[in-house]
């Protein structure tokens, strides 16, 4: 009798605990940090191609060297912020991190601009082709952020919600991830668009 209790008892808790998110919780937290990776892995690609970037631009405007310096100052900074996915809990790291990807879309756009003042660049087709590369890198950094962001959406929603609740406190110790926000002022509020100038 006290051997048929405990072959019934197995399964019950073998149920129990999957109802509380013992597979699905690192499941969720493994896929948020390979979103994560994702980030890394496009903003090291823009970090890379921005020295062709620069080098290309030096040769037809010179006149604009406080961009160029800015932009690998910018760069410098950027690819100076080491995270490490435990640092994804920690909002203060995360906001670094951030600030410093957004110090570098700044001063990129500030050289794009470049071309808009020096007519003689718009005819370069090394300068036309790093900047649509910069600019598909531009893209693909925003989808790696937007993924990377649903995959902490779901990571987050899963460690606060009953029943994987349990699991996340009492087995895990689960925080949640820190998202990517807006870094730039006003990035919020679409631009203006003005050819009357």
């Amino acid at each position: 009798m006290l051997l048929n209790r405990r072959a019934l008892l197995i399964p019950v808790i073998a149920v129990s605990l999957s109802g509380c998110g013992v597979n699905s919780i690192p499941t969720a937290k493994i896929a948020a940090q390979t979103r994560w990776a994702d980030v890394q892995n496009e903003y090291q690609r823009r970090a890379d191609l921005v020295p062709n970037l620069v080098a290309t631009v030096q040769g037809y405007a010179k006149q604009e060297k406080s961009v160029l310096v800015g932009v690998t100052e910018a760069r410098a900074k950027a690819t100076s912020i080491q995270m490490t996915q435990a640092d994804l809990s920690d909002p203060d790291k995360v906001a670094k991190y951030q600030a410093a990807q957004g110090q570098l879309s700044q001063a990129l756009g500030r050289l794009l601009s470049v071309q808009e003042n020096y007519p003689d660049l718009k005819s370069d087709t090394n300068f036309l082709a790093l900047q649509s590369q910069l600019e598909g890198t531009e893209n693909r950094i925003t989808i790696a952020r937007r993924d990377y962001n649903d995959a902490v959406q779901q990571y987050n929603t899963l460690i606060s919600t009953f029943p994987a609740l349990i699991g996340a406190k009492l087995i895990y110790s689960s925080q949640p991830m820190q998202p990517f926000t807006a870094t730039t002022p006003g990035a919020d509020t679409a631009p203006k668009v003005d050819f009357g100038k």
